[in-house]
């Protein structure tokens, strides 16, 4: 039996038209735009409500209850905008279902009630910030909690603030889904995500809620207030503690020193350096509050903070900062040796990275002082915990700090062979630190601390030793700390079908003695190389890189380079991902 769902009018120029979920029109004139799309039978319906055509569909999250009819508005010509963090479960949902795993999985987030099938979507909704659509200003805030990428729209309707606030609230104390809150096995990540978000709504004092299940609530102060309290409590019994998250939230910031901050919200640790002009300059920035692996601004929107600055690439680091710039005008400053991976990450095949470019507006030539405002800084190569990785000096409020990123918690040196781990590295680092007698390190994943000079003495005696270990247990004659003779750079690439494209394969010379280095091209079958193989002469140790040309088919693969070295042959060595547009 097919329900016929009548539109009910919340304001003037609201209807709310009842399908899987809550579909909002918002009406001007004979157009109209739509707050999530449910199967789409609004569109069965626009006599009935006073439209002759809708312009635009805003999607609230990528749920399918929420739009499992969008097809209908693409084929209808209508623009569909969908959250940043969760168009690809959208836009290209048949690569999701290919990568989600199923076995031996502790992934809970409700990302398998995605579409079926992949649907285009016009673009993504800006968030933090205003734009038009249709006849209405609608602004986008970050509400994750029902899942880790939903937003609220926010709209000045008919003399009205209304909030459009998906399935963040159901009603006066309720949430639509507790299940969906749980995005991680014991995790209490989306339930914590879910009181910053209702905090963050209410300090926009929206006058009307409109969620995507259940009626429309009046008192959104109390809804908003009821459900934070009701979940605080739900968490500290899961815990056995409060989890902290809104007094991180209302004070984000523990003073160092007097003009220096660390910032108690990231998952990471991100700091602000203060000037005296009013202006703030970051060491790093990327997952606020920790509570999901996407960029938000909820303990700096607002503040001057003209630069960041960067101590290495990894995602949890620099995931806020394409974010910043677009909505605070925010530069990146980067070390010279950091900056290309940032711009180019699809080349490197790196752990941790985060996978859209960022632009860096300043490269930062090592060893070499700069300035900003009153102060004068100075990035230093800082291999170990990977090889792109730079220590930040400076002096504030009388006190010498460096920032050393990832490099060392307060017991060890912390280091992984994928990053371009190099066993001396430590020991290069721990001689920086002690010429720059630091009076507090500042790092990534470690409370602030005082430096000793027996501190100082323990890092250079565990350099040295971490250093001998690998000289005992690794080979004279062999690939080292990576374990591979060659590497493919970019080791992601799209080419046009048919189309040519530029590598370097990295080869390296693992004997004490010079020899012939031969490599061999594998690719799919109609594939060329130019040249097909190529022989070069290397040192004793010595790396070297060596360009060649990749003429694709028609279809997406994988070629690798086959390495001989003093005729001993290696096999294939490394292998790059190539995508056939």
């Amino acid at each position: 039996m097919v329900v016929r769902a009548h539109p009910l009018a919340v304001a003037p120029s609201v209807a709310l038209f009842r399908d899987t979920c809550n579909v909002y029109v918002l009406r001007t004139g004979r157009e109209g735009v739509l707050v999530d799309f449910g199967d789409g039978r609004v569109l069965d319906h626009l006599e009935e409500l006073e439209i002759e055509r809708v312009t635009d569909v805003l999607l609230t999250h990528h749920h399918r209850d929420q739009l499992g009819g969008l097809r209908r508005a693409v084929e209808a010509g209508i623009r569909v905008w969908a959250p940043p963090f969760e168009a690809e479960l959208i836009a290209d949902a048949d690569a999701h279902w290919l990568r989600r795993p199923i076995d031996i999985d502790y992934d809970l987030r409700e990302d398998r009630f995605s579409l079926l099938e992949s649907v285009p979507v016009t673009g993504t909704v800006a968030e933090y910030r205003t734009v038009a659509y249709g006849a209405f200003e609608v602004y986008t805030l970050p509400t994750p909690g029902h899942t880790p990428g939903s937003v609220t729209y926010l709209v000045h309707i008919d003399g009205r603030k209304l909030a459009f606030t998906g399935d963040l609230l159901y009603g006066d104390g309720k949430v639509w889904s507790l299940a969906a809150t749980q995005w991680s096995y014991s995790g209490v990540e989306g339930q914590e995500a879910t009181i910053i978000s209702c905090a963050r709504l209410a300090a926009r004092e929206p006058e009307l809620a409109l969620p995507s299940h259940g009626e429309p609530i009046e008192d959104v102060q109390g809804a908003l207030a009821r459900v934070r309290a009701r979940l605080g409590e739900l968490i500290e019994l899961r815990l056995g503690e409060s989890s902290g998250v809104e007094d991180r939230l209302a004070n984000p910031f523990q003073s160092i020193t007097p003009h220096l901050l660390r910032n108690r919200t990231t998952s990471a640790n991100s700091y602000l350096l203060l000037s005296e002009s009013g202006a703030a300059l970051g060491i790093d920035f990327g997952y606020d509050l920790a509570t999901a692996r996407r960029p938000l601004l909820w303990s700096v929107h607002g503040l001057r903070v003209e630069a960041v600055l960067v101590t290495h690439y990894h995602d949890d680091h620099v995931a806020g900062l394409n974010l910043l710039r677009d909505v605070e005008g925010t530069q990146v400053w980067a070390p010279e040796h950091v900056a290309p991976v940032l711009e180019d990450p699809k080349r490197y095949d790196l752990p941790c990275l985060w996978p859209d470019p960022i632009p860096v507006d300043r490269a930062l030539t090592l060893e070499t002082p700069f300035a900003w405002h009153e102060y004068e800084l100075t990035a230093y190569p800082f291999p170990g915990h990977t090889l792109y990785a730079a220590a930040l000096a400076f002096e504030v409020d009388g006190r010498r700090i460096v920032a050393t990123g990832d490099q060392y918690s307060p017991l060890t040196l912390n280091y992984q062979y994928r990053n371009r781990f190099r066993r001396r590295d430590f020991v290069q680092t721990g001689e920086l630190m002690r010429a720059l007698r630091p009076d507090i390190i500042i790092g990534g994943h470690f409370f602030p601390h005082d430096v000793t000079d027996e501190y100082l003495d323990r890092l250079v005696a565990d350099a040295a030793q971490v250093a001998q270990l690998h000289d005992e247990l690794l080979p004279a004659e062999g690939f080292g700390e990576e374990g591979f003779g060659a590497r493919i750079e970019p080791y992601r690439s799209t080419i046009e079908a048919g189309g040519t494209g530029i590598f370097e394969v990295l080869i390296r010379n693992p004997f004490d003695r010079d020899a012939t280095a031969t490599v061999e091209f594998a690719v799919p079958e109609g594939w060329t190389t130019s040249p097909t193989a190529f022989d070069v002469d290397l040192a004793a140790r010595e790396d070297l890189a060596v360009e060649f040309a990749l003429t694709v088919g028609a279809a997406s693969g994988r070629i690798a380079a086959d390495l001989t070295v003093g005729g001993t042959r290696f096999g294939l060595q490394a292998e790059a991902l190539v995508e056939v547009v």
